[in-house]
């Protein structure tokens, strides 16, 4: 009979850790979602920017050429 009590003991401190880890991840990650909310990552830059890429004037790609640039690139 003790053995029962101690695994149902046992069973329960196991789910009040999971629960407990469980909340404060949650939290966490709203918090860190409220602290990201208002950042406008897509605002135009201040200063001296200067646009990285542009297409290559006078040449046309077909779309082979872009997929293989994607898959390169990444981009």
């Amino acid at each position: 009979m003790k053995s029962w009590f101690k695994m149902i003991f046992k069973t329960v401190k196991v789910f009040i850790l999971f629960t407990g880890c469980t909340i404060i991840f949650y939290y966490g990650i709203m918090w860190i979602n409220e602290e990201y909310q208002g950042y406008h990552k897509y605002d135009e830059p201040k200063g001296a920017a200067v646009k990285v890429s542009a297409p290559i004037e006078g040449e046309e790609s077909t779309w082979f050429d872009r997929l293989i640039l994607f898959y390169l690139n990444g981009e």
